[in-house]
């Protein structure tokens, strides 16, 4: 069940609030508890002014939600992030304001971007982006005003097809605004179903323009003027239809009047004001909706009294100081909008929306569409989320390296786990000075830790069968990678991440000596987590084994079932190998078939097959074809490569070919959790292997 939909129009004044009204109107219905958020919101106008939409929906459905929760940047804020190359810092914000809400709260309605930048593309694409990286289904919004059916049809489907490519969901189009006939809405929203394209045919409906939502009313001109409201404040909510500067007589300016017309005059202009105010209650004449006077002049007494002596004014009466040309230059550029406090028009926008599109079969979509679709930043959002619920301690042997300090400085600043680092305090605090950062870590000098001397005696007696002195201990034991073991062999760490300048062998080697593998494990194995613009897989063992046995890939297989399980995925084991079933024979697809039997008799729970090639395996299509009947070929997470080889060549194939994060080497097998690092890793690979190490030993501690 889908619990979060993202609503993005795609040009300008694609009347998104009035479909946003009707949505959070469906929802009430079948949403216990329903947030609202919105990513980027416009620039105010001025200090302190709410973001329209937001309050609006705030306010009308009574959502008891801080404001401040409920955006992450505004758009000079985002814009400018972007230009300074932090775009990865501004998708972890918004994940986290979003995580926040999804939290407190059964559904989370998103609404994009307002459009009203200087660059419609940029936004179209920041909100596919957003929307993918929360992994919210989508309900895009067309403008389809002054436009023919086949226009509408036409560039409607380049917006679904542009959506598609972004690899999102679309649980729906709403064509709004679309001044075409009942039987052209037909023909648009059956062309637009039936030639979508994607695994998801999206649901299409076809609002028409409603006149009266985009009509602004006499408290919008009041807000764009600035006006005092001299009269007729009750009335502010009557709809302006056209305007006319008056300026004539009388008896010819009676004749231009038309319906929900507001009139424009100089306040000194007493004759206009009565006409006008006669005029509404004659049924002789047209109901125009209300009177701007400019020039900042005063009524006449006479004539206050006058209007004052009528029991209710019938129109409002707005004064500003502005002349008259520059107040109707204001008034033309004004945007009108849907205010809480207008509940006419908002009831209006509801009814439409209603009227126009199926409410059980909208709801059975955005409620109910499944959510199997995770980007890279969603997952690495969800590991770090992970790691800060229950922060571990992780100890960083090579405390003295700058990238090493750049990432504890992150990690410390996100809470991510509780940083132990090895070396020389005064080395290390002069290179955080040198580097401006100052996280709250513990740094110990191993030969200096009250605990050395109880490392040196457990390693001693671990490893004098190897003939191995207490003074050759002690010099071990000097070694940061070694001392770091043996916090994680004594629990003083629940685990450790080294190879940022150490060889994989250096960290592999002390953790086989003194934590050792699982009773369960023959072997140390690896696997990445492969992290594809719409899935995590799990592709092992890529980095350790080179030529594994049968016996060795069966216990590869089920230690990365149990590793794609600790991070959320599903585990589904392809056995891979150059053959499908039983289509190939020799030696290499022998040790696959063997292997698959094996794994199987081990962990019968697990959904394992195999021999199977990667395209079947991944593939659904060419499963049905080479494997039908299969519950793991075509939907594998967990790839078990035949040997090092193949796997290390397809896993950076797959990195480079399909723009993949490759996360990892993630180690398997150990009684604790000890990760490599790559010698040539980044900072972001730092934090997410040190929150990798942290979620493994939060599992490791919950099986103990």
């Amino acid at each position: 069940m889908s619990d979060r939909l993202y609503i993005t129009a795609t040009q300008a004044k694609s009347g998104v609030t009035a479909v946003l009204l009707g949505i959070m109107q469906v929802l009430q219905r079948y949403v216990r508890k329903p947030a609202f958020f919105r990513p980027i919101i416009s620039d105010p106008l001025e200090p302190g002014q709410r973001d329209f939409d937001t309050n609006l929906v705030l306010l009308h459905f009574g959502l008891d939600i801080p404001y401040e929760e409920t955006y992450a940047f505004t758009l000079k804020e985002a814009l400018n992030l972007l230009n300074l190359g932090r775009h990865a810092a501004m998708l972890d914000i918004i994940l986290q304001k979003f995580g926040k809400l999804q939290d407190k709260y059964d559904f989370v309605l998103c609404e994009g971007t307002d459009f009203l930048g200087k660059d419609p593309a940029i936004e179209f694409d920041l909100n596919a982006e957003i929307a993918a990286n929360l992994g919210c289904p989508v309900l895009a919004v067309t403008n389809a005003l002054g436009n023919s059916a086949q226009e509408i049809i036409s560039s409607t489907r380049i917006v679904l097809d542009l959506l598609n490519e972004k690899n999102l969901d679309i649980a729906a189009c709403i064509v709004n605004r679309a001044e075409v006939s009942a039987q052209e809405k037909g023909l648009i929203s059956s062309t637009l179903r039936a030639g979508a394209v994607g695994h998801r045919d999206p649901i299409v409906y076809v609002i028409p323009e409603e006149r009266s939502l985009a009509m602004p009313s006499v408290g919008d001109v009041r807000r764009w003027l600035d006006a005092e409201v001299l009269y007729g404040k009750e009335r502010l909510d009557n709809l302006v239809d056209d305007y006319l500067i008056a300026a004539m007589q009388v008896d010819n300016f009676l004749e231009y009047l038309q319906e929900g017309m507001l009139l424009i005059t100089p306040g000194d202009r007493a004759d206009i004001v009565l006409a006008s105010l006669a005029s509404r209650l004659s049924s002789a004449y047209p109901d125009i909706s209300g009177i701007v006077l400019t020039g900042g002049f005063e009524l006449s007494p006479s004539v206050r009294r006058l209007i004052e002596g009528w029991i209710s004014v019938p129109l409002p009466i707005l004064r500003v100081k502005d002349h008259t040309f520059h107040a109707i230059q204001t008034i033309s550029h004004g945007y009108s909008r849907i205010y809480p406090e207008n509940t006419r028009k908002i009831n209006t926008a509801i009814e439409h929306f209603e009227s126009s599109v199926d409410a059980r079969e909208l709801e059975a979509r955005i409620v109910s569409i499944s959510r199997e679709k995770i980007t890279p930043k969603m997952f690495e959002y969800s590991l770090i989320e992970r790691a800060v619920s229950r922060r571990m301690r992780i100890v960083l042997p090579e405390g003295e390296e700058e990238r090493i300090l750049r990432a504890v400085d992150e990690l410390a600043r996100r809470g991510v786990a509780d940083i132990t680092l090895l070396g020389r305090p005064g080395i290390i605090k002069a290179k955080m000075s040198e580097l401006g950062v100052n996280p709250d870590v513990e740094i110990v000098q191993p030969e200096d830790s009250p605990e050395f001397e109880k490392y040196v005696q457990l390693y001693h007696e671990m490893r004098k069968h190897k003939k191995i002195t207490r003074e050759q201990a002690r010099d071990i034991l000097c070694d940061p990678t070694y001392f770091g073991t043996m916090m994680v062999y004594c629990g003083d760490a629940h685990g450790m991440v080294s190879g940022s300048i150490n060889t994989t062998a250096h960290t592999i080697r002390p953790a086989l000596e003194v934590i050792k593998t699982k009773p369960d494990a023959s072997i140390v194995s690896s696997v990445f987590l492969m992290c594809l613009k719409d899935r995590v897989l799990v592709f092992g063992d890529c980095a350790v084994n080179p030529n594994p046995t049968a016996e060795q890939l069966a216990d590869i297989a089920i230690s990365s079932a149990h590793t794609a399980g600790v991070f959320g995925i599903e585990p589904r084991v392809a056995m891979l190998s150059y053959s499908t079933g039983s289509s190939g024979k020799g030696a290499d697809v022998d040790v696959v078939v063997t292997a698959t039997r094996i794994a199987k008799e081990r962990a019968p729970h697990l959904l394992i097959e195999g021999p199977l090639q990667y395209d079947a395996a991944i593939d659904p299509g060419v499963a049905r074809t080479k494997l039908p009947g299969s519950e793991v070929a075509g939907h594998a997470t967990v790839f078990i490569f035949p040997d090092l080889n193949a796997g290390n060549n397809t896993y950076k194939a797959v990195q480079r070919a399909a723009g993949a994060v490759a996360i990892g080497p993630v180690l398997q097998g150990l009684r604790k959790p000890v990760n490599d690092l790559s010698r040539g890793c980044t900072v972001p690979d730092i934090v997410n292997t040190v929150a990798i190490t942290a979620v493994q030993a939060q599992a490791e501690e919950k099986t103990a």
